[in-house]
């Protein structure tokens, strides 16, 4: 019985996701990918079995990519996705990784992690729009950017994100 329902729930389901996407052209455009390192440490009372361990944080460094060009204080780069780099953080000391340490807690091992946030800002008349994207996006950015070619953009669900920017044929 609940079978025949199915058919008008994809239905309205496709629809919604078709409608709730748009498009826009940007003639103004600047795409930045903030990339940082931070040393992070797993503390839990049994590292192994507990499933969602605490996470703290300790030093990070960050350097922001604009366009692909290379950064202020990039130490590292471009790599293999044309991304530059910071210097590392310094590794936390045994003291520091304990001093966080909780009663009946197992300690980690401090982690360096690696992390890249891109984002997109273009001009829609006369305001600014900056939401987050991804690298295929980043990457055409860098490609276009150079000769100014406008963009077209696909905007995620609800405008809130950019998921596609491809150049604009004159």
């Amino acid at each position: 019985m609940q079978m025949r329902f199915l058919p008008s729930i994809i239905t309205a389901l496709t629809a919604l996701t078709l409608t709730s996407c748009s498009t826009t052209t940007a003639e103004q455009y600047e795409a930045t990918a903030l990339t940082s390192y931070s040393w992070q440490v797993k503390y839990a009372n049994n590292l192994t079995s507990q499933p969602q361990p605490r996470i703290e944080t300790f030093a990070n460094t960050s350097v922001l990519n604009r366009n692909g060009l290379k950064p202020a204080g990039a130490v590292v780069g471009p790599d293999d996705k044309g991304l530059w780099w910071p210097t590392l953080p310094p590794r936390p000391s045994v003291d520091e990784v304990e001093q966080r340490k909780r009663p009946q807690e197992e300690v980690g091992k401090p982690e360096l992690i690696k992390d890249v946030k891109y984002k997109l800002t273009y001009g829609v008349g006369n305001l600014q729009k900056a939401l987050p994207t991804n690298y295929e996006v980043y990457r055409q950015v860098v490609k276009a950017y150079p000769q100014r070619t406008p963009l077209e953009l696909t905007l995620g669900v609800n405008d809130n994100s950019v998921e596609k920017a491809e150049p604009v044929s004159k």
